[in-house]
């Protein structure tokens, strides 16, 4: 009797055995399914970023580029008006008894 007693026991600890396995493999599973969604969500976050990054340096070189338009066109209005102002000072000059002087900034 002791024996089949064994017997009856060791197949119980096998059954439970075998439960723990299969709940271990199904964990296993799920965390393979789990690795994949996580890794799809990676690549597409790292896409997008990419997308964003190529967006924001196209940004960038579009504003450096009109800044320079501009730099370049405030550069030359600021050099025609001090030709109209050289000239205006010049023509001031010849009419006599008017002097131009220079006043130093305020401190």
């Amino acid at each position: 009797m002791e024996k089949d007693h064994l017997e009856i026991l060791l197949e119980d600890v096998n059954g439970k055995f075998d439960l723990v396995l299969e709940g271990h493999e199904g964990l296993r599973n799920d965390m393979r399914r789990l690795e994949e969604r996580l890794c799809e969500k990676i690549d597409l976050s790292a896409a997008k970023i990419e997308v964003l990054a190529d967006h924001t340096n196209e940004r960038f070189n579009s504003m450096e580029h009109k800044l320079e338009a501009l730099d370049e066109k405030l550069s030359n209005r600021i050099d025609a008006v001090a030709a109209d102002l050289a000239a205006h000072r010049r023509d001031t000059e010849v009419h006599g008894g008017y002097q131009v002087s220079e006043i130093p900034p305020e401190k």
